[in-house]
């Protein structure tokens, strides 16, 4: 998959077949569109071009708004998209002025002069242009002037679209990994630098790789401990692993902290990069009265873990 990131630089694309859309965890909602796109550009001998942006709108339209959680950081949505099979992802930088540009603007200085399209396919509900003023009925009427397909993706198709992300995000917010992981097609992961901690975690027998996100805005999900599986950098073994999301309430601690400890293994790993897959969830937090009752409880977590990997 060809990753473009400069408008001014586009190729001729070969009889495009374009969607446009966030593709936020590009998770088994995802795939009547995909499925589309790729069927679509067979029949036409075209290339499948996705339009995603960057910094998502929302934080652009509501910069006040810091409540946005990505089920997938950009390079992650990448990764994922090239495993699907599609020919090019082009990465708008979305700005103030982009948003501001009119509908028509949007559409004959944007998709059709940058991307000569084939064949639209979009939803029933999507907007574009400033103040959302564009949308279905534009392209409608203007796509024989201009001379490209348009394919409408139905109402049920994009209401079961948002419901999956929703419950996605709910799932791993309530600690079901199971069903988020359904949902998603895949194991939920996430990645970041191995950084020194307090070394807690070594004193209590159980040493830990403390994690440091690549992307703040990543969703993190319930605090507790979980089965993991984890990739240090471009090893391709996965390792097996029990990971503790919380603030460690029994050392009355107050920062949110991201710990793997990684069975059978003994390297040094700190300033790489670690990939953790979330296979399940064990328990929540709770806070012990003595550090031996915390031992013993992690103890039987591992073992639980050992037991779901």
């Amino acid at each position: 998959m060809q990753v473009h990131r400069e408008l001014s630089q586009l190729p001729d694309f070969r009889n495009a077949v374009i969607t446009i859309g966030t593709f936020d965890g590009v998770h088994t909602g995802h795939r009547y569109i995909l499925q589309q796109l790729q069927q679509t550009a067979a029949a036409v001998n075209g290339e499948t071009v996705i339009v995603t942006f960057d910094p998502h709108p929302r934080e652009v339209l509501f910069p006040d708004d810091k409540t946005l959680r990505l089920l997938t950081t950009l390079p992650e949505k990448i990764a994922l998209l090239d495993r699907e099979g599609i020919d090019h992802l082009v990465v708008v930088p979305f700005t103030k002025a982009f948003s501001e540009l009119s509908a028509r603007a949007y559409l004959e200085d944007f998709l059709i002069a940058r991307f000569k399209p084939h064949t639209i396919i979009i939803g029933y509900d999507h907007r574009f242009g400033h103040n959302r003023e564009g949308g279905l009925e534009l392209l409608e009427a203007e796509q024989h002037q201009y001379g490209f397909q348009l394919i409408e993706i139905p109402q049920q198709v994009v209401h079961d679209l948002s419901v999956s992300s929703t419950k996605i995000r709910h799932s791993l917010l309530e600690g079901n990994i199971t069903l988020a992981n359904e949902l998603l097609g895949y194991p939920y992961f996430m990645a970041g630098t191995v950084i020194h901690g307090d070394k807690m975690g070594r004193q209590l027998g159980y040493p830990t790789a403390n994690l440091q996100l690549a992307d703040p805005r990543k969703l993190i999900p319930v605090e507790g401990i979980y089965a993991v599986k984890a990739t240090i950098g471009q090893e391709k073994n996965a390792l097996k692993a029990v990971m503790s999301i919380g603030t460690r309430p029994t050392f009355n601690g107050t920062d949110l902290r991201l710990e793997v400890h990684l069975f059978d293994f003994n390297g040094d790993i700190y300033d790489q990069q670690l990939q953790v897959q979330f296979i399940d969830f064990i328990r929540h937090n709770q806070k012990f009265g003595n550090v031996e009752a915390l031992i013993a409880q992690m103890n039987k977590d591992s073992e639980q873990a050992k037991a779901k990997l």
